[in-house]
């Protein structure tokens, strides 16, 4: 192919023509094709809060490299992109400014695409997806209508954490280290009407599907099962004096023997039957009190255990000793059954609660029977030992003792095996306007009445009052409110809660596959061809509530029959943060780098490749000018190598021949593809300096822009494509390539050229470095090893001594262990 020389890369000349190629030529349009293998690429979509900043670049540079690799490797390459429309910040933004949700969102929106496109972040723009649009949020209503039909929503009165700023409700995962996840404030909680859906009734399969995710990181998996919670252990009966009985779940039935007082939870119904008249005022101001904390508060290892006793005793069923009963906000109404045998001897919260309030001490598990009336410094919640002090039980193992009290317990029917759950149904309701109405009306005859298919979408009133007291506007426009009954045409309300946005994030990624279908949310047979999704971006942040509620939905609908597959995500990959100064790149902390400056100062390419060698992408990372600054001169450094002027021999420079350089390039080749691969990305951009560097060494050594040398070029161009699309393009047309590079294949090392007849094999002794040692390519374990015994310094290094074992990694190291 002809080259055709520039000696100065322009990249803002360049790059322009390049974006309008891509979108020409139709990249990342496609429909369903079984000639190819399929690849769903997806990076978490973005609420459009305003414009970019080069550290959320990092996720969607990220993105678009893998997808347009996926290309050139010969994928059929879904690459959607939408927008997480609604959401408080609009809404708040739209209270304190006037400017109405839909216009700030939109206004963001043609930001945002305008900043993705100066970065050559092509996306499939004919899926786009905004959940505030009417033809997203329909199918977000019929969804929970389908829920609710299915017996998984359902409505309830709950004490819920209320956020006082945002008045809103808060689900549990969205209180954040104590505060309100968006705007940091600490909630409150309120006793409200709301709408549940029943994920609870998934938490075995989405603790059991866990195994399933191999191309997951360990530590999403581990806070998935974490927050799941699950726990085995036995629900028991105690007696409570002159009313019935109270009801405990415990992990640890072969304490009960142990169980010196009970505790319920501030909020547990049995405290207006049991509370004597002396205790009422103490218990009641006790409970006050605890509604201003938060559930994450409450369970903190480091919150004073405060308590207050209820006038009221139970008998131990199996003791038959009289324990008091307390309430104590170490207790969730919500957990299990919402009360606890105190074990203080062996359960660390209890034996804190006790030392606080002066409660007996009893140790039932030790390690031996010698230890049994030792003194406790500490609980003793080992499993390790023998049950002591526990009657006809004494002697038995922790494990021998937890099944033959249940066992027990079941016989004189005062107990039972149960299995309980960290998790709990998850909330939905929301009291704000900007959100997905729920599609329920309440008719005075009938009740609760779903909105009938045929009248869907609710759809949100494009004008109302923003309320300076922050009050659902909902609620005070009668002309959405005020409505008839589908059953029976009398007068009527309409629900005025919208949903949470968590639930539009939870299906977005179906919607993609049938983006232009009127007709229903998605279609089958589209999904089946491109579900799971094989490879999601997005940040860690997002592990329990965003991953876990999309595995929910998934679920659901594989059972609903809707879909084929019942996991969304086949491999996840969570990027790190990019900081500055210190922080979080952010425009609230003024350290942001907008994309407009990169592409002005630097251009497109030069941001992307940093983003990408800035380090290891799982990781975060500190933005540093000096580090562009030398990505940049990489970038020219490879213009001026392909279609530059000729390069000036340096004198005394070592001759790299044609083989070594070929080498070179095919050792690369498999190199960035394995990095690729793996996600391995700095790494990858690290491997192409090394070539280009080569390269140098060869021209400056004197070698000739030969047929070899081109042919090194065209590769590294090819390589180049995924990373610095704009430049490889330019480079791929001045050497006279056909068609555009992102449809050219991706290169392939030859197993030929990568193969050397010697090799420098690292000799060590026990662990340290003796000897570097040329040797046969491919040589075998003990041919290397007595070629090593024969090195004058590893025989020093040896000493006489007897060489046990060797360690072999074949062509690189052997390591000679010694007695």
């Amino acid at each position: 192919m002809a080259r055709t020389v520039a000696p100065v890369y322009d990249p803002q000349a360049i790059e322009p023509k390049w974006r309008d190629a891509w979108k020409k030529a139709g990249l990342f349009r496609v429909s369903e094709d079984g000639s190819k293998p399929k690849f769903y690429n997806l990076v978490m979509f973005p609420y459009p809060s305003g414009p970019l900043h080069m550290g959320h670049f990092r996720n969607y540079v990220i993105g678009d490299a893998f997808a347009r690799y996926k290309v050139m490797r010969g994928f059929n390459v879904l690459n959607p992109f939408g927008w997480d429309a609604f959401g408080l910040p609009a809404e708040n933004a739209a209270i304190e400014s006037g400017i109405p949700p839909r216009v700030s969102i939109e206004g963001n929106i043609a930001i945002s695409k305008h900043e993705l496109d100066l970065m050559g972040v092509l996306y499939a723009w004919d899926r786009e997806v905004t959940t505030c649009n009417e033809d997203y949020y329909r199918w977000t209503q019929w969804l929970f209508l389908k829920f609710l039909e299915r017996g998984l929503a359902y409505k309830q009165k709950a004490a819920v954490n209320w956020c006082p700023k945002d008045n809103t409700v808060l689900a549990n995962e969205q209180i954040v280290n104590g505060v309100c996840w968006r705007c940091g404030t600490k909630p409150t909680k309120k006793e409200l009407e709301q709408w549940f859906f029943k994920i609870t009734a998934y938490a075995q399969r989405l603790l059991d599907d866990l195994s399933k995710l191999d191309r997951w990181p360990e530590r999403v998996k581990l806070m998935q099962a974490n927050w799941i919670g699950r726990s085995e252990g036995a629900d028991l009966d105690f007696f409570v004096e002159r009313d019935g009985k109270l009801r405990v779940f415990t992990t640890r039935p072969d304490t009960v023997f142990g169980a010196t007082f009970m505790v319920v939870a501030p909020e547990h119904e049995i405290l207006q039957k049991i509370v004597t008249p002396d205790q009422r005022a103490a218990v009641d101001a006790y409970i006050e009190r605890t509604k201003a904390e938060t559930e994450i508060e409450r369970l903190s290892t480091e919150h004073e255990k405060t308590g207050v006793f209820s006038g009221a005793y139970a008998i131990n069923p199996f003791t038959e000793e009289r324990i008091p009963i307390w309430i104590a906000d170490y207790v969730l109404a919500s957990y299990g059954t919402g009360a606890i045998m105190g074990v203080p001897a062996h359960d660390t919260r209890d034996f804190e609660f006790a030392r606080q309030h002066k409660l007996p001490i009893r140790r039932v598990i030790s390690v031996s029977h010698d230890a049994a009336h030792e003194p406790l410094e500490a609980a003793f919640e080992a499993y390790e030992g023998v049950l002591v002090n526990s009657g006809t039980f004494n002697g038995l193992s922790v494990k021998e003792g937890i099944d033959r009290i249940t066992a027990d317990a079941e016989r004189k029917h005062i107990g039972q095996r149960t299995i309980t759950y960290r998790l709990r149904d998850w909330l939905i309701s929301r009291q704000r306007y900007w959100g997905v109405p729920i599609p329920i009306i309440y008719c005075p005859d009938h009740g609760i009445v779903p909105v009938p298919d045929d009248q869907l979408p609710v759809r949100l009133p494009a004008q109302v009052e923003f309320r300076s007291d922050g009050q659902n506007p909902l609620a005070h426009t009668p002309s959405f409110v005020d409505t008839t009954c589908p059953k029976c045409g009398k007068p009527s309300r309409r629900d005025t809660d919208t949903m949470d946005t968590f639930v539009d994030s939870s299906w977005y990624f179906l919607r993609y596959t049938s983006a232009d279908d009127p007709s229903q949310p998605f279609d089958k047979k589209r999904v089946d061809y491109w579900m799971p999704v094989d490879q999601y971006t997005g940040g860690i942040e997002h592990a329990i509530l965003h991953l876990l509620y999309s595995r929910f939905f998934m679920k659901v609908l594989f059972d609903a029959k809707m879909v084929s597959v019942d996991e969304p995500f086949a491999a996840l990959f969570t990027q790190g943060m990019i900081h500055r100064n210190g922080y979080v790149m952010s425009k609230s902390k003024g350290n942001g780098i907008a994309p407009d400056y990169m592409v002005e100062k630097y251009g497109a390419d030069t941001g992307r490749v940093y983003e990408l060698f800035i380090g290891p992408p799982d990781q975060d990372a500190e933005w540093n000018d000096r580090g562009v600054d030398g990505v940049a001169r990489f970038l020219h450094r490879i213009w001026r190598q392909i279609v530059g002027e000729e390069d000036q021999v340096v004198p005394g420079m070592a001759r790299v021949s044609n083989e070594d350089l070929a080498r070179k390039l095919h050792e690369t080749i498999e190199k960035v593809t394995r990095d690729l691969e793996a996600f391995h990305f700095n790494t990858a951009m690290s491997a192409l300096m090394e070539l280009s560097n080569a390269m140098q060494d060869y021209l400056q050594a004197g070698g000739q822009r030969n047929d070899a040398w081109e042919e090194v070029c065209r590769d590294l161009t090819r390589l180049l494509g995924p990373f610095a699309p704009h430049l490889a393009e330019e480079l791929w047309q001045r050497q006279g390539g056909e068609g555009l590079v992102v449809f050219q294949p991706w290169p392939e090392p030859d197993p030929a050229i990568l193969r050397r007849a010697q090799v420098t094999v690292v000799v060590q002794v026990d662990g340290r470095l003796r000897d570097r040692i040329e040797m046969p390519a491919g040589i075998d374990e003990s041919d290397a090893q007595a070629r090593a015994l024969r090195s004058p310094k590893v025989e020093r290094a040896i000493g006489g001594r007897r060489v046990q074992r060797a360690v072999h990694v074949p062509d690189r190291l052997i390591n000679l262990v010694t007695s």
